[in-house]
């Protein structure tokens, strides 16, 4: 029941209701949850845990494809905290980190968060999406994005969620068996969950130090950026392309009369402004023209080219009034069983939902670093396009910005997902994105959320859900990079050896000889062992010694 209970806190920490606090408070519970020391109930109470949280989390893909899929990807994303899980039950049993309970507060943080990269890697290309990063962006801890990307955002997350639960067991002692707890009277346990508050409080407020700068160093941008809206949400979006791409028409030219006065340097579509290839059509072509002379702005429009095989590319296409495209990017990153079927054959026995992708999408090969004409600046401005999936993605966003990005866009096509908190998740890792880079970032979207963010997360505009809307700022360009962008892969290597060396070294005190091990092990673990004692350590050392005589140790 704790581990159902702190996977429902842990969605609360997500949009749409976004309270992040909520976050460090689920790890907490999950980790009372796992105070049995059996790893295979362990891993039992751990994917039970992340089962439910992805339930709730992912109710888009529901949504989008139906109830097997949606059920089986929770399912099977939940594995990793019950791996942690079992790893973590393992690495507690050992003396040297049994008698030291802070050491533990790195060691899951550190099992957590190497965990995760392992989930955005593997497999397929992986599934980032639940990152506890993804809940911090509008918390002092989303700060730290900046200094060392989303995996120090989850470490120090996961990490505060560990110094609680620290503060709860010294509160605790057992009472009435195994499994009973009762609250500690002790002055000494009252001053060690004081601490453990204190600890929480400082590694929240640590991101409030990190120095988020928000000024132009090569000058400002006038962007707008167009949300055309679909008449009827769902897969059913994709057979509206020419209404689609009448919306956006129509949304460029409102956008062309309101800043006649305030002119623009850049017009934005989403990701399918078009599923009709202007380059393969000549009414499309004549009409995508015509509004960008007449927003007098380069326009990056997102459509779908054919690759001539049978298969596709999902592009961004630079769009120069009276020329034409003159850049293009293509998603490098299409996404499994959405954009493309691997496997389609063992697919379609758990769901039809996969011949709904006639045709699979194609991967591109080259980050997407647009060179846009400035006449204003007088120079040519680099701008960063991602397409939707991919603002998940650390290695692809940090190459984008390291080529050269001084803007960054987000494509997106949200239609798919209804009226759930997807647009709003991916608009947090949009907002962690910025933070992380120092760039300005604008999520533009076919049916929202659209957002433009300046480089130090904060919304200069915004847009709602499944209205058409138009938004315009001015936003400042930036060229250094940020410690994130420089060593960000470093501090996700690190972490995820750090992880796979914990894991090994888990396994092998299991697989050592009874007698070797022994010499590991703290004394309340032989003695469990041995008969004698509970989880709580010996029945004998409760007998012959206080509660609050006990060493710290007794509590794990």
């Amino acid at each position: 029941m704790l581990a159902v209970v702190g996977g429902g806190v842990l969605s609360l920490a997500f949009p749409d209701i976004g309270w992040w606090p909520a976050a460090p408070v689920a790890v907490a519970l999950l980790l009372v949850a796992l105070r049995r020391d059996h790893a295979g109930w362990n891993l039992l109470v751990g994917w039970v845990f992340s089962f439910v949280f992805f339930l709730i989390h992912l109710e888009f893909a529901q949504f989008a494809v139906g109830p097997v899929p949606w059920l089986l990807l929770s399912a099977a994303e939940a594995l990793a905290v019950g791996l942690v899980s079992v790893v973590w039950t393992w690495l507690r049993r050992l003396g040297p980190v049994s008698r030291r309970p802070w050491v533990l507060v790195p060691v899951v943080a550190t099992l957590w968060t190497g965990t995760e990269e392992l989930r955005a890697l593997w497999p397929f290309g992986g599934f980032p999406w639940g990152r506890l990063a993804f809940s911090q962006a509008t918390s002092p801890i989303g700060h730290l994005a900046w200094l060392g990307g989303e995996p120090l955002v989850s470490w120090v997350t996961c990490a505060a969620g560990g110094v609680l639960f620290l503060g709860a067991t010294t509160m605790l002692r057992p009472a009435g068996g195994p499994r009973g707890l009762r609250l500690r009277p002790a002055p000494s346990a009252v001053v060690g969950a004081g601490v453990s508050l204190l600890v929480v409080v400082a590694l929240t407020l640590a991101g409030l130090l990190v120095p988020l700068d928000a000024t132009a160093q090569s000058g400002e941008l006038r962007v707008g950026a167009v949300q055309g809206n679909v008449a009827h949400p769902g897969v059913h979006a994709y057979a509206q392309a020419r209404e689609v791409l009448d919306n956006h028409l129509a949304g460029t030219r409102a956008l062309a009369a309101r800043t006649r006065d305030q002119p623009l340097d850049l017009v934005l579509w989403p990701e399918n402004g078009t599923d009709i290839d202007p380059s393969a059509d000549a009414r499309t072509w004549t009409e995508i023209d015509d509004v960008a002379q007449l927003v007098d702005a380069p326009l990056l429009v997102g459509t779908v080219q054919a690759d001539g095989a049978g298969g596709r590319y999902n592009v961004g296409l630079l769009w120069q009034p009276g020329v034409g495209p003159i850049d293009s990017y293509t998603k490098v990153h299409p996404v499994p069983f959405a954009e493309y079927i691997p496997l389609r054959p063992l697919a379609r026995v758990f769901s039809s939902a996969v011949d709904l992708v006639r045709q699979d999408m194609r991967a591109g090969s080259r980050v997407g670093v647009l060179a846009l004409p400035s006449s204003r600046l007088g120079r040519t401005v680099r701008v960063g396009d991602v397409i939707c999936f991919e603002v998940a993605i650390d290695p692809l966003v940090r190459a984008t910005v390291a080529g050269g990005a001084e803007l960054l866009v987000v494509q997106t096509n949200n239609a798919s997902f209804g009226p759930t908190a997807e647009s709003t998740q991916q608009l947090a890792m949009t907002r962690l994105r910025a933070i992380e880079t120092g760039r300005s970032t604008v999520q533009v979207s076919t049916v929202g959320v659209s957002a433009i963010v300046a480089p130090d997360g904060a919304v200069l505009d915004r847009s709602g859900l499944f209205v058409p809307a138009q938004l315009e700022a001015t936003v400042p360009l930036r060229t250094s990079l940020t410690p994130a962008v420089r060593w960000g892969a470093w501090v996700a290597w690190a972490l995820s050896a750090a992880a796979v060396l914990l894991a090994l070294g888990a396994m092998l005190s299991v697989l050592l000889p009874a007698r070797r091990r022994g010499a590991l092990e703290a004394p309340a673990t032989r003695a469990r062992r041995a008969g004698i004692g509970s989880q709580f350590g010996s029945a004998g050392a409760r007998r012959d010694r206080s509660d609050d005589d006990a060493p710290a140790s007794r509590g794990w």
